[in-house]
């Protein structure tokens, strides 16, 4: 090719999330739309816009390059979405943390996302400044509340307003969107850990359009007059597509709470910000019905979510019938950013999950990666667009899970003959009891059937032969009382005989994750100490 008949490169499209989440600001009719409510207070669509920019420029003042990580470590609120939004728009990464982290899990998180800004919320300062301590690569923190932090030497520490007064000071207006493109990395979410150690699942800025345009318009049928609360939290991947991605891309309200939930707080979220969406986890649905939340709480919401775990047939039956509001309950994943697979409005089938969502395939393999027929239990995975680009620095566990274009999303399911699918259990959960297969969620959703029951997980323990039992540790209903050895008849009356618990453990509480998950692995801990059982 000569230098005459040489052309320049094509310029590669461009597409940045955080501009295509707030293409209402744009709109004359809908940028003085509330965009942003709750405790922390109401922003509209046009203020959003200018607050996420004047974040974006202050950062960018603080020497932050795009594609490098931001860490945030902060309550759900007006300032924690818009440093999200902000940081995608300069094209930099944001990296919303648990806020349940102590200080040397926090620490370990700064180190491995090479961070060298944090954004704090007061109220968690303290377990920030132990990270800090051990931590030398962070030059900025921002604290939003106005607590004081010390920073160890070589950092420097600020409150987020003047973040934010900072941006506002740069010459010439909000910062241009960076031209990011569909592949370049918009977002890190860190695994919840119910399985060991957390990893960094790296999202790019497509991801975002896609799970909007699939979930968020396909299964929720979200519209600008839609009001979404989520129980689940900003730094959860559930909880950043229902508060923050799909009602601000349709142009809706989203209700940011910055407290644990709890069913007395939510209750009165509902009553004051009347949600038209409610999202939870079934621990918190079945944490609602033993509080006996009265039945008006719910009379604005015209459809309920869960996902984050199984929802048992029963749960999902009782919370309907008290409060006359359907739960659609679905399957995603932080590898997957949102619900791939799902109930639908007004075709649900209690105990399953679902058909696939729009933009997905599914499959369910046995142990040599071969399709099963219906009906067949294996493992499930799953295809689509919004699937992470891998682990940050994880490269074994990543050629483990992400697999071509397919995903092993680590859970053992069957699909019948309609494409209905129910879960059976982590993969790694799945136990036998006399050589036969046992899911632990069959044995649970049973236990849940019992009038005193509120919560259960079942885990296999060995007997003094070695060989793995079910075990199940209940938590009973408030007020409620029950035996071990009922509670193990009942089962024994529904199931199979060699599904029922060997054992029935009554306990205070499950533990879980941050973000509502059961953590299985804990709660064979508690089984094995109470127990005595190595």
């Amino acid at each position: 090719m000569t230098a005459e008949t040489a052309t320049a490169p094509v310029p590669p499209h461009t597409f940045n999330a955080s501009a295509y989440l707030l293409q209402a600001a744009s709109k004359p009719d809908a940028a003085g739309r509330t965009a942003l409510t709750g405790p922390g207070g109401d922003l509209s669509y046009a203020e959003l816009e200018d607050l996420a920019g004047h974040v974006a420029a202050g950062l960018q003042s603080w020497g932050l390059r795009a594609e490098e990580r931001v860490v945030l470590y902060m309550a759900d609120g007006p300032f924690m979405a818009a440093a999200i939004l902000g940081a995608m728009r300069f094209g930099a990464v944001p990296v919303p943390v648990s806020t349940m982290l102590t200080g040397p899990e926090l620490a370990a998180l700064l180190h491995d996302a090479r961070a060298g800004i944090l954004l704090v919320s007061a109220r968690f300062a303290a377990p920030a400044e132990t990270a800090l301590a051990v931590t030398p690569g962070v030059r900025h923190v921002a604290v939003e509340g106005g607590a004081a932090l010390q920073a160890p030497p070589g950092a420097r520490s600020h409150s987020f307003e003047e973040l934010v007064e900072e941006g506002r000071r740069r010459e010439g207006g909000l910062i241009d969107p960076y031209p990011t493109s569909d592949d370049s990395s918009a977002l890190w979410l860190y695994t919840s850990g119910t399985t060991g150690t957390p990893k960094g699942a790296m999202h790019r800025h497509a991801n975002i359009r896609h799970v909007v345009e699939t979930y968020g318009r396909q299964v929720l049928g979200i519209t600008p007059e839609d009001r979404c609360y989520s129980v689940a939290k900003l730094f959860f991947a559930y909880g950043i597509g229902n508060s923050l991605f799909f009602p601000l891309a349709a142009g809706a309200t989203t209700i940011l709470d910055p407290d644990p939930p709890t069913p007395a707080s939510v209750a009165d979220r509902l009553a004051e910000y009347r949600p038209t969406l409610f999202f939870a986890v079934p621990t918190f649905y079945a944490a609602i019905l033993n509080a006996d939340v009265p039945e008006e709480a719910f009379a604005s919401v015209r459809l309920a979510v869960s996902a984050g775990e199984p929802l048992p047939a029963e749960l999902c039956r009782r919370f309907a019938a008290k409060y006359g509001v359907e739960i659609i309950d679905g399957i995603g994943s932080t590898e997957c950013l949102h619900i791939f697979l799902s109930n639908r409005p007004g075709q649900v089938r209690p105990g399953t999950t679902g058909t696939a969502v729009p933009g997905y395939e599914l499959r369910v393999v046995d142990a040599d990666g071969a399709d099963v027929e219906p009906g067949t239990p294996g493992s499930l995975l799953v295809k689509g667009e919004s699937i992470a680009t891998g682990y940050w620095s994880r490269t074994a566990a990543t050629r483990r899970v992400f697999q071509g274009e397919w995903l092993r999303t680590g859970d053992t399911y069957v699909v019948d003959g309609d494409g209905y699918y129910t879960c059976l259990g982590r993969t790694g959960d799945m136990l036998k009891s006399g050589g036969i297969w046992v899911s632990p969620a069959e044995v649970e959703a049973r236990l849940l059937e019992h009038r005193a029951v509120s919560m259960a997980a079942v885990v296999g323990l060995p007997d003094a032969d070695g060989l793995d039992k079910p075990i199940a540790c209940v938590v009973l209903k408030e007020g409620a009382s029950a035996e071990p050895g009922e509670l193990i008849d009942f089962c024994r009356a529904g199931l199979a005989s060699f599904k029922r618990p060997r054992e029935v453990l009554i306990v205070e509480r499950l533990p879980t994750t941050p973000t509502g998950k059961l953590r299985r692995f804990a709660v064979r801990e508690l089984a094995a100490t109470l127990l005595d059982t190595p």
